[in-house]
C-alpha cells in the first residue's frame, strides 16, 4: 500500500481541481457585485409594489409561445421580453444592466465553472417554482433544451450543437458539458438567453404550432385576460417563488400589467396623449421636439425625460442586400453609401438633432475610430488587411461632410467614380452596367419617418441617374419580407453592446446568410468577419477581447454593407407622472422592468 501512495499523490496533482459553486459570472473577470449582495445597483429596493402599467406598442399578437418560427413575429409582448420584462418564463440567470455582461443566480442559485470553460453546472433554487405550484426540477431544465433543439427557431434550436453531454447530477443539478463548437461566452448564453419550460404543461406534439392556450411558467407574473391582436393583461402572481432572490429585488413592482396594440405609430402615440398607455420611448428628435405641446404635458401629467447610458451607439443603416447582383461589388457598394447627404436630412428633417454614425461601436474603446489597429487586431485580420481603406486601419476613417445641399459636387464626383470602377457609367442620363442594365433598386420603409430619409437619398441618386423606387408597407408584410430576404434595400438597427458575442453569428456571420429569420439582412459571407467574430468570442481577457471587435469593426466599416445614418446619445422617454423609477440609471440605460406605480407608495 505505500509503494501505492506516492503514485496516487500524482494522480490527484494531475487531475483538475473541482469548479466551486459561485453566486455569479461574467464573460471576462468577475462579477462586480460580491456573494453577500442584497440587490442591484439600479433598483429601488423598498419600492412598494402595487397599481398597474400600460404598455403600448404596433403590431399584432396570435400566439403565446415566442420559441417557435411559426409565431417569431407575432407572439403577445411579455412573454419572454428583455424590454419588458420576462414576465411568464425565465432563464437560469439574470443579466445586470449595471455590468458589460454579467450574470447571477435566478432559477439556478449557484453555478459551477472551471477555467476553460469545458463545462457549467447550474444548481437550481430549491424554491423555484411554476406557477402551479410544482416544482422546477432539473427534468425541466434537459426537457426545455431538447424540446427546442427538436422543434424551437433560431437560435434557441441551436443551443444544444456546442454541448457534447448534458446531464443531470444529484438531485437539483443539470451539467452541460461543452465540445469543440462551444467558445467562451456560450456558457453565459446557455444561463440567460434560454427559457426554462415545464415539462410536465408542455405537450412536445404540439409545441411548433402557434397557440393562445395560457402557459404556466415560473415567472412573477400570469396572464390574466387576452384579446387577440389587440390586449394582453398579465397579473402578479401571489406566490412568485423569486420575489426575494437578490437578482428580482426591486423588479416586477406592478401588480397589473397590460400590453395595447396598435396598427400604426401615429395611434399609439395619440393613445398615449389620452392616457390610454402610460409610457412612451421616444426615437425621433423632430417629434420629440415639437410633439409634446399638449395639456397634459403643460399641467405635468405628462412629464419627458432624457436618459444618458454608456453604451455605444450601434449602427442605423439602408442595409444593401447584397444577395441581389447589383449589391455585390464593394466599390458600388462604397459609392451608393456615400450618396447619401447626411448635412442635408439633419438639417431639414431633423433640425440638426444627430451625430452621424462611422462606426458599430463608436463612442466606446470597441470602436475602431481615432485607434490605429494594433498587433494583436493585424494578426485577427491577417491577409485581408491588405484589402482595407489605409484610413480604416489607422483610425482615421470618416464619412465625408456635404454642403448640405443635397447634392455636394465633389462627392458625387466621388459617387460617380466609385460606381465606374463596380463597372457603372452614365449613359443617357441613366446610371448603367456596361451591358446597358440600369442600377436600380427598391428600398422596403415601414414607417414615415423611413420614408422621408428614403425620399431624400432618392432624391441624390437621382442626380446621377440611379433608379430608385420605395415601397412602404405595412408592419406584417415588413415582418415577412425582412424575415425572408425579399428586398432590395431595407431600414434596421443594430445595437451595440459592451459584450458583443453569439448574436453577431446571426447578424454577420456566414451560417446565418441563407437561414430564413436571422438577422443577417446583408447577406454576408466572408471568413475574415467569421475569423473576427470567433477571436472575439473566444477572447480570454479584456485587450484581446477590444482587439478582437475593433478588427471586426473594420472589417465592417470596409465592407459598406449599409448606408451609415445617425444616432443620439440620449434614450428619451415620455411617461404618465404617477409613473416612477429609481434613483440611478446604470450602464445600459433605463430599465422598465424596475420602474413602479408611485399611487401604490401612498
Amino acid at each position: 500500500m505505500r509503494r501505492l501512495l506516492p503514485f496516487l499523490f500524482l494522480i490527484a496533482l494531475a487531475a483538475p481541481a473541482l469548479a466551486e459553486p459561485r453566486h455569479g459570472i461574467a464573460m471576462h473577470g468577475h462579477p462586480a457585485l460580491p456573494a453577500n449582495y442584497q440587490h442591484f445597483p439600479y433598483v429601488k429596493p423598498d419600492v412598494k409594489k402595487g397599481g398597474s402599467v400600460r404598455y403600448g406598442v404596433v403590431g399584432t399578437f396570435d400566439s403565446l409561445n415566442p420559441f417557435i418560427l411559426k409565431s417569431m413575429r407575432t407572439t403577445a409582448r411579455g412573454v419572454w421580453d428583455p424590454q419588458f420584462g420576462h414576465l411568464l418564463y425565465e432563464p437560469l440567470m439574470q443579466r445586470s444592466a449595471d455590468e458589460p455582461f454579467s450574470l447571477y443566480g435566478l432559477l439556478a442559485q449557484t453555478v459551477e465553472m472551471d477555467e476553460e470553460r469545458t463545462f457549467i453546472q447550474f444548481n437550481l433554487n430549491p424554491a423555484a417554482k411554476w406557477s402551479d405550484g410544482m416544482p422546477v426540477t432539473p427534468e425541466d431544465v434537459i426537457f426545455t433544451f431538447e424540446l427546442l433543439r427538436d422543434k424551437g427557431r433560431t437560435p434557441f434550436s441551436n443551443r444544444l450543437t456546442p454541448v457534447a453531454r448534458m446531464e443531470k447530477v444529484g438531485e437539483r443539478s443539470v451539467k452541460f458539458t461543452f465540445n469543440e463548437k462551444s467558445d467562451r461566452e456560450f456558457p453565459l448564453i446557455l444561463a440567460t438567453a434560454t427559457p426554462i419550460l415545464p415539462k410536465h404543461a408542455v405537450d412536445p406534439d404540439t409545441f411548433d404550432q402557434s397557440s393562445l392556450e395560457i402557459p404556466v411558467g415560473s415567472g412573477p407574473y400570469t396572464v390574466k385576460s387576452l384579446r387577440p391582436g389587440e390586449r394582453i393583461t398579465f397579473e402578479r402572481n401571489p406566490d412568485y417563488w423569486g420575489k426575494d432572490v437578490p437578482a428580482k429585488v426591486g423588479f416586477d413592482n406592478y401588480d397589473q400589467i397590460s400590453v395595447e396594440y396598435f396598427l400604426q405609430e401615429n395611434t399609439l402615440f395619440e393613445a398615449f396623449k389620452k392616457g390610454v398607455v402610460d409610457i412612451y420611448p421616444e426615437g425621433s428628435p423632430v417629434h420629440w421636439a415639437r410633439a409634446y405641446d399638449f395639456p397634459d404635458v403643460q399641467n405635468g401629467a405628462v412629464i419627458k425625460d432624457a436618459f444618458q447610458p454608456e453604451l455605444p451607439t450601434g449602427m442605423l443603416g439602408f442595409v444593401f442586400n447584397t444577395r441581389r447582383p447589383m449589391f455585390e461589388n464593394r466599390d458600388v457598394r462604397e459609392g451608393l453609401a456615400l450618396a447619401f447627404d447626411f448635412e442635408w436630412a439633419n438639417r431639414n428633417l431633423f433640425e440638426g438633432a444627430y451625430t452621424r454614425t462611422e462606426s458599430f461601436w463608436q463612442n466606446s474603446a470597441l470602436s475602431a475610430l481615432g485607434t490605429v489597429a494594433n498587433a494583436r487586431e493585424l494578426a485577427i485580420l491577417g491577409d485581408t488587411k491588405a484589402d482595407l481603406d489605409p484610413s480604416v486601419l489607422d483610425g482615421s476613417y470618416r464619412l465625408p461632410q456635404t454642403d448640405a445641399s443635397g447634392g455636394d459636387r465633389n462627392v458625387l464626383r466621388r459617387v460617380v467614380d466609385l460606381l465606374k470602377e463596380g463597372g457603372y457609367t452614365i449613359q443617357n442620363g441613366k446610371m448603367a452596367s456596361q451591358s446597358g442594365n440600369p442600377l436600380r433598386f427598391e428600398i422596403m420603409t415601414q414607417n414615415q419617418d423611413q420614408e422621408k430619409l428614403a425620399i431624400a437619398y432618392q432624391r441624390t441618386l437621382r442626380m446621377i441617374g440611379v433608379e430608385v423606387a420605395i415601397r412602404t408597407v405595412d408592419d406584417a408584410q415588413y415582418q415577412s419580407r425582412s424575415g425572408t430576404f425579399d428586398y432590395d434595400v431595407i431600414v434596421k438597427s443594430y445595437p451595440s453592446s459592451l459584450s458583443p458575442g453569439i448574436e453577431q453569428v446571426g447578424r454577420w456571420g456566414s451560417v446565418s446568410r441563407d437561414r430564413e429569420g436571422s438577422n443577417n439582412f446583408a447577406g454576408v459571407a466572408d471568413a475574415s468577419i467569421d475569423r473576427a467574430i470567433e477571436a472575439m468570442l473566444g477572447a480570454r481577457d479584456r485587450e484581446d477581447f477590444e482587439a478582437a471587435v475593433r478588427a471586426y469593426d473594420r472589417l465592417l466599416i470596409s465592407g459598406h454593407y449599409l448606408v451609415p445614418l445617425y444616432h443620439v446619445a440620449e434614450q428619451w422617454v415620455a411617461r404618465r407622472s404617477y409613473i416612477g423609477y429609481p434613483d440611478v440609471t446604470p450602464l445600459y440605460g433605463y430599465q422598465l422592468p424596475v420602474w413602479f406605480d408611485k399611487r401604490a407608495q401612498d
